[in-house]
């Protein structure tokens, strides 16, 4: 049974489509939906031996999905585990007596052991790789040339640091995880690394612990342990005490932070720093749909200053954000702004240029891919030059573009071509077999879509003229696209009652008389009716919910 749960399965029949109910439906709304497609598809209403049987298949089709959601057990497994749940055939999923409330739970218990399976397999691997580069020789080069150094046309860059980090997460049980990190650490010749193992248990669903001990090359051994408490709903405290063991004793260091709700979308903190480096330091985070803003001062030895921060996120899909930040302090000011943007699936990259004082001119970039973190730190020049300034805004983002166009596009849409190629071609089987099925569908609809039309024109009432589904060509497709769509006219109009046409919020593909035509890609119902003499039009999403008529369908004469 837990190897048949592991495997996802997407079913091909959607029962609920398939009735153009809604998954809340009521038995009445069942009833009425079965009762009606009954009658288009039986048997017996057929003389023709061929529309007979395809009658048949529909007829026993519905009929299936009716014995299905009009029973309260077997509707509830179908919700959770779909079609293969009812497949009692090689493995029994739960026990058909139990109710629906038991069988939801019988479901939760089988998620948290597939859960607690998947956490035994889980390490969590983070990373992050910094490369500092020197390119000062860039903009503030010697222009004399020494006779014991050869002179050169190309400015001199060099790697002055580096610093390599990565720790793994193996969970014990399903309230604790070992953790075990390390870094590497190299600047102009000298360098140094540490390790650290941790123990972390989460002791209730307010709070967990965590033992840590750590040693390294330069700073000696490390014992510390840290605390996470909800106080209130809206207010927590952490808590981290350090004992540091070297040659010159035993230092100390405590560090707390408390933090509340402001208001749905802000947080407050309040952080106390005491031992080496104490400090104290309060901020303001504004975190919402479109933007992100910090404001934070700390008052400390050696670090005091005031801090300003704000990001706007663009809702678009390569989840573009771009930011700027002012910080000044007794180490001066730094001015700060950038931008980061979504490269691809797992994939983020970021840049950004820094102008401080006395510290000079930076460029930074970073690459987020999955849990892993590669960065960037290069060194422009120790002065405000604008030239500096100048290269490192606009540098970064010609060569963006120029990659996003050349590389990363071509690429990425190769690679959705292929996912795409594929996926048609697994479904081949299955869309064949639905298209004869709407074929089918459509014929056994005539008749009845004869006597719709009749009784909705002698009213005036709702006439369906052309009925479109698939993929249609925009404007902004490309030339080598072309149209993907299917005439669902008759379908659409044999659903049409009392001059009102409700699809609800599902994806239309199931509908009697309907297949996908262009699996895998996005799909719209494009339909063009008249009622009460006039033209309507509407273009609707796939599993957008349509009522027609409407009067903002309607089609302006003088247009």
């Amino acid at each position: 049974m837990a190897a048949a749960l592991d495997e996802e399965e997407i079913d091909n029949d959607d029962y609920y489509s398939l009735l153009n109910v809604r998954r809340e439906a009521t038995q009445e709304e069942l009833k009425a939906s079965y009762r009606r497609l009954c009658m288009l598809y039986h048997p017996d209403k057929h003389r023709d031996p061929e529309l007979k049987r395809q009658a048949e298949q529909l007829f026993n089709l519905v009929h299936q999905a009716y014995e299905v959601l009009s029973d309260p057990q077997s509707r509830a497994i179908y919700d959770i585990y779909g079609k293969r749940g009812l497949d009692v055939e090689g493995w029994e999923v739960v026990e058909r007596k139990r109710t629906p409330a038991e069988i939801r739970e019988e479901f939760e218990r089988l998620q948290r052991e597939r859960e607690e399976r998947r956490l035994q397999q889980r390490t969590n691997p983070k990373g992050t790789i910094s490369v500092g580069v020197d390119a000062t020789d860039l903009f503030d080069r010697y222009e004399e040339e020494y006779e014991d150094v050869p002179a050169s046309g190309f400015p001199h860059l060099e790697i002055n640091r580096m610093h390599i980090s990565q720790s793994i997460e193996a969970p014990l049980t399903t309230s604790d995880t070992a953790i075990l990190s390390g870094s590497l650490s190299t600047h102009n010749g000298n360098g140094g690394g540490s390790i650290t193992c941790a123990l972390r248990r989460v002791t209730s669903a307010k709070g967990w612990g965590e033992v840590e001990l750590g040693a390294g090359d330069s700073h000696g051994p490390v014992f510390g342990m840290k605390f996470f408490r909800n106080l209130t709903q809206r207010c927590f405290l952490t808590a981290q005490c350090n004992l540091q063991f070297s040659s010159r004793g035993v230092r100390p260091g405590v560090t707390t932070v408390l933090a509340r709700h402001l208001d749905k979308n802000t947080m407050g903190y309040l952080q106390w720093r005491w031992g080496t480096q104490s400090s104290m330091n309060t901020s303001v985070v504004r975190d919402t749909k479109t933007s992100h803003f910090t404001f934070a001062m700390q008052l400390g030895i050696p670090h005091t200053f005031m801090m300003m921060s704000y990001q706007y996120k663009f809702q678009d899909d390569d989840q573009t954000k771009i930011k700027g930040s002012v910080k000044s302090g007794f180490f001066g000011t730094v001015v700060e702004y950038g931008a980061e943007t979504k490269i691809s699936r797992h994939s983020i990259l970021g840049a950004t240029v820094s102008v401080g004082v006395p510290q000079g001119v930076s460029l930074k970039i970073k690459l987020n891919r999955a849990s892993q973190t590669y960065f960037f730190p290069i060194h422009l020049t120790d002065q405000l030059l604008p030239s500096a300034v100048f290269y490192a805004t606009v540098g970064p983002l010609v060569f963006y573009l120029a990659i996003q166009r050349l590389v990363i596009k071509p690429y990425l849409l190769a690679q959705k071509e292929q996912e795409l190629e594929k996926q048609r071609e697994g479904a081949s089987t299955e869309t064949a077999r639905k298209k004869q099925e709407a074929e089918s569908a459509v014929l056994l609809m005539q008749e009845s879509v004869r006597r719709i039309i009749e009784a909705e024109e002698s009213k005036l009432g709702l006439i369906i003229l052309n009925a479109w589904y698939g993929k249609f060509v925009t404007d902004n497709s490309q030339r080598h696209e072309r149209a993907k769509v299917i005439d669902v006219t008759v379908p659409l109009q044999c659903l049409v009652k009392d001059s009102k046409l409700i699809l609800t919020e599902a994806s239309k593909s199931g509908l009697p008389g309907f297949y996908d035509p262009c699996v895998g890609e996005e799909k719209s119902l494009k339909v063009l009716y008249q009622f009460r003499g006039v033209m309507h039009q509407v273009l609707s999403r796939d599993n957008e919910a349509l009522r027609i008529p409407k009067q903002s369908h309607r089609i302006d004469a003088d247009t």
